[in-house]
């Protein structure tokens, strides 16, 4: 699941995405296959990106935030974003 667009890309699709790049002679593509939005470097940075879908109302990205609380033991905090 990519937090910049909350898309779960197959690996057939990253496959190609990276085919693509090596074709354009570029360095292995380090970006969305589906937006084409660079990959984040940092946890940091994909928390920053996760959450600007939460604010959205995304509903994959909130159904996947809440799994992650339900799994780390915060029932009531996965309760919100269920």
């Amino acid at each position: 699941l990519y937090s910049c667009c909350s898309k779960l890309i197959c690996r057939g699709c990253d496959f190609a995405n990276h085919i693509s790049a090596q074709e354009k002679e570029e360095m292995p593509s380090n970006s969305c296959a589906f937006c084409r939005e660079p990959l984040p470097a940092t946890k940091e940075e994909n928390d920053r990106n996760t959450m600007k879908r939460i604010e959205v109302n995304d509903p994959v990205t909130l159904r996947q935030w809440g799994y992650i609380r339900y799994s780390e033991g915060d029932y009531k905090g996965a309760f919100e974003y269920w």
